[in-house]
């Protein structure tokens, strides 16, 4: 009767325990896996940055560099060379499994990009490690579409989280990511699952080899009142800007040195060129690599007003010439500076808008407001999450229908007089440009 009774009233919570053993046995597989490929990503990319600094002739050596990357990803990498927005296209219409190789070529190839000097970040590279080796679980333990879906999206996730030490705005990005306005909750355990696992992995063998992510400080939060909120969501509109700014000028780039320069590999040679000679004349190494002493620097005293400008030029530089490497990282950069330069007009603490400005700017170019409202509150603490909130909503409110994925789709657009845009748009199948109605 006992037995009887629990099935009768039970039954949905009965059938749930096998499932969850399920997901939660894949995403710890998956989060083992991703956590290790982050740490060696990790340490590989403080050794080639340490090099470059310490041995700066380097830097002439990028559009070789270049060359050689274009040319491995044209003899071995034409199937997996979209990157992120081939794992978002896979998890909308799967169709056959991510090529394993996907891994290893683009952690050389961006290791190789911050070796020699490119402006580039990280998180696509360990995104799409996360994303490649998650979706080899689908040979081992014959995974239906349905399924398969769900592991990618952990595998986005643990990525993420793992990279940067941020398993809430991990398990959340691997949601927000594929849709605009839309997420898979059904995909909620596994991909918060998978998150804690490759963070707590990269964790581990990050003390085994010595790094460590890279802490902010962000001080005193000044009190909820009407002043600061207006002016940070003044700053969060311009910080969206900034990121459709960004996510525009960079497909734009690549478009045209793919209609230009039919020969892959010489287009990251001809923008290796172009980089390089900049640098070198320029002086301009803050604007190269991760940039992260810049990134602490912004939290603590005002910086040249242009920075933000001068990282976003020499990453539009880098990525829209083919090389390899992650956005989030120098839009972290280009939020952070910009948010610097805007503390003072708008009578701020720099530490706050520079923090609100790192995550906002992500949050429009990616269009993930609530992945980069977490992020700030793992970061800087929850003193900061609304004012991290405001600046996130408005920025993606005024990045409009645009960003650096794509492949992502349109779920529910942002605002109303996108209505008419079909359900599951491509991104970049929208019309270049769209206006809203002329009132009757």
């Amino acid at each position: 009767m006992g037995l009887s009774f629990l099935s009768r009233h039970f039954d949905e919570q009965l059938r749930l325990l096998p499932t969850m053993a399920k997901w939660l046995l894949l995403a710890l597989a998956v989060g083992l896996l991703s956590g290790t490929a982050s740490a060696v990503f990790l340490f590989a990319l403080d050794v080639a940055t340490g090099t470059r600094i310490a041995h700066r002739w380097l830097i002439a050596l990028l559009p070789l560099a270049g060359f050689a990357v274009g040319w491995l990803y044209l003899r071995f990498g034409s199937s997996v060379e979209a990157g992120n927005n081939l794992l978002i296209d896979e998890i909308h219409d799967p169709k056959k499994v991510i090529p394993l190789r996907m891994a290893p070529l683009v952690l050389g190839g961006t290791v190789i990009s911050h070796l020699f000097g490119a402006s580039v970040g990280r998180e696509g590279t360990a995104v799409q490690m996360g994303g490649a080796l998650a979706d080899q679980l689908t040979h081992v333990f014959k995974l239906k579409h349905e399924d398969r879906r769900i592991v990618l999206m952990a595998g986005i996730s643990a990525g993420f989280a793992s990279v940067f030490g941020t398993p809430l705005a991990g398990a959340i990005f691997g949601l927000e990511v594929l849709a605009i306005g839309r997420l898979r909750y059904d995909a909620l355990l596994a991909c918060l699952a998978a998150a804690i696992a490759g963070d707590q992995v990269c964790l581990l063998w990050s003390h085994a080899l010595g790094i460590h992510h890279t802490h902010y400080a962000i001080g005193a939060v000044p009190a909820l009142a009407a002043w600061p909120l207006i002016a940070v969501a003044l700053a969060g509109a311009l910080f969206g800007l900034a990121g459709k700014l960004f996510a525009d000028c960079t497909h734009a780039l690549s478009a045209w040195m793919k209609r230009r320069v039919t020969y892959g590999p010489l287009r990251p040679l001809l923008g290796g060129i172009v980089v390089a000679a900049a640098v070198l004349a320029l002086d301009a190494d803050r604007y190269i690599g991760l940039g992260i002493p810049t990134i602490q620097a912004a939290f603590a005293q005002p910086l040249a007003p242009w920075d933000f400008a001068g990282k976003m030029a020499f990453t539009i530089a880098s990525l829209g010439s083919g090389f390899k490497g992650g956005e989030v990282t120098p839009l972290f950069y280009i939020g952070a500076t910009l948010g610097n330069a805007l503390a003072p007009l708008l009578h701020l603490p720099f530490a706050l808008l520079a923090g609100v400005g790192f995550v906002a700017v992500f949050a429009g170019a990616a269009n993930t407001p609530i992945a980069s409202t977490l992020m700030a509150i793992e970061l800087f603490g929850a003193e900061a999450g609304v004012y991290a909130a405001v600046g996130c909503v408005l920025a993606y409110l005024f990045s409009g229908h645009t960003g650096i994925y794509r492949a992502q789709r349109v779920g529910q657009p942002k605002h109303r007089w996108m209505a008419s845009v079909p359900a599951d748009t491509r991104l970049a199948d929208l019309p270049a440009r769209r206006e809203p109605p002329r009132p009757p």
